[in-house]
């Protein structure tokens, strides 16, 4: 029997996206690989702990779950988050930022200053621009400035983000236009915190580091993995957490059954004993991708 991985998530390195797996491993993707694992006959979803400490009773988890969390670790996960706003006194300077996602889809963040932009890819950021930097507090109320003054949200679902993937505009210049107009706006408001530095607008586009030049539009998206089931297929673009596969049809149920690109979330991945397989179909639950309507030798991997 083939040895069954643990997926850790996707992981955005200098080079491109990876895979990361239990015990250190690595997958690299680059578009056009193969991309093929099946989850493991009988096995079952369990979580996956939280804060580098594994579930202390191994529970299991659903399989459309994003998170792979129990109750008690999604709480402790949550009690030391910067996005939960549960911590304080954390000593490092702050990003604000605004990324950019398609038309219309433009929200206000944070992410501590010596990650770099790796908040921004793994959120599936189209463009983005640095907006301001200082200590965690004032950088935080710069973030609720901009939603109140200027209606900036701090979250847009993935949904939305995928659903206009395939149909973006196809110039930086374009794509960058609704964050230069906003970062106009929001260095105009008062009130910023004395302490929070205002940095000049510069753009950064990640249309090509993604991959979404020419994208395909989704025919299908997964809805989960169940135990038995495969995919296969080939990697045409990757954003967020999110890979976009061009398959050779089948599917569990909902769209996608005569083949074309369909978006798996990594997320739904982890959990899971997962082993390599020769799919070149989907056997997993895919359900129809909709346009969301806006208001506004040693196995060194599975492939």
């Amino acid at each position: 029997m083939a040895q069954a991985w643990k997926c850790s998530g996707l992981r955005w390195a200098a080079d491109g996206p990876v895979l990361t797996w239990e015990g250190g491993r690595r997958s690299a993707l680059t578009w056009g690989k193969r991309v093929a694992f099946g989850v493991a006959d009988g096995g079952v979803r369990t979580c996956v702990g939280a804060r580098g400490h594994a579930c202390p009773v191994r529970a299991a988890v659903p399989g459309r779950s994003t998170g792979a969390r129990c109750e008690e670790c999604a709480r402790l996960d949550r009690a030391h988050s910067v996005a939960a706003d549960t911590i304080a006194d954390d000593p490092r300077p702050y990003h604000v930022y605004l990324a950019w996602f398609g038309p219309g889809m433009t929200k206000v963040g944070i992410t501590a200053e010596e990650r770099g932009s790796a908040r921004l890819l793994e959120q599936g950021a189209v463009c983005f621009s640095w907006l301001g930097v200082g200590p965690l507090m004032a950088a935080r109320r710069t973030e609720e400035l901009l939603r109140a003054a200027l209606r900036v949200p701090d979250r847009i679902p993935y949904a939305d983000k995928r659903a206009v993937r395939s149909e973006l505009p196809r110039t930086e210049a374009e794509r960058a236009a609704e964050i230069i107009e906003l970062h106009a706006r929001a260095v105009g408001l008062g009130g910023w915190p004395e302490s929070l530095r205002a940095e000049p607008c510069r753009p950064v586009d990640h249309a090509g580091v993604f991959g979404l030049t020419d994208l395909p539009a989704a025919v299908g998206q997964v809805a989960e993995l169940v135990a038995g089931g495969a995919i296969g297929g080939r990697l045409v673009a990757a954003a967020g957490p999110d890979l976009h596969l061009e398959t050779g049809g089948g599917g569990g149920g909902g769209g996608g059954g005569g083949g074309g690109v369909v978006v798996l979330d990594t997320r739904l991945m982890t959990g899971w004993g997962l082993v390599p397989t020769g799919a070149e179909e989907l056997s997993v639950p895919v359900r129809e991708f909709r346009k969301q309507v806006k208001e506004t030798g040693v196995q060194d991997g599975l492939f």
